[in-house]
């Protein structure tokens, strides 16, 4: 069976949807020194456990989601539409 992603427009959808863009991360401010850059683009901590993760509904509502995801056991713990930044999360 499938896993499903709990989008907050379509409901329980399988993965199989979904395109992962990538960590969900700060952006540096656009006057950041070449470090901070170099830093946000290039350097990443890879973390075991919950991250953060945009990912596309490419073949639903085509929104972007924010998925929190754990690494070690690839289980969904919750996800939001990206535009609602720090508002409640969708859990499976």
């Amino acid at each position: 069976m499938a896993s499903l992603v709990p989008c907050p427009h379509c409901g329980a959808r399988p993965k199989e949807e979904f395109t992962i863009k990538g960590a969900a991360l700060d952006r540096p401010a656009p006057d950041a020194d070449t470090q901070g850059w170099m830093d946000y683009v290039y350097l990443r901590d890879n973390p075991r456990g919950l991250y953060d993760e945009y990912w596309h509904h490419t073949s639903g509502c085509r929104r972007w989601l924010v998925v929190t995801r754990n690494t070690a056991t690839h289980e969904i713990e919750a996800s939001r539409d990206a535009s609602q930044k720090g508002e409640a999360s969708v859990q499976p």
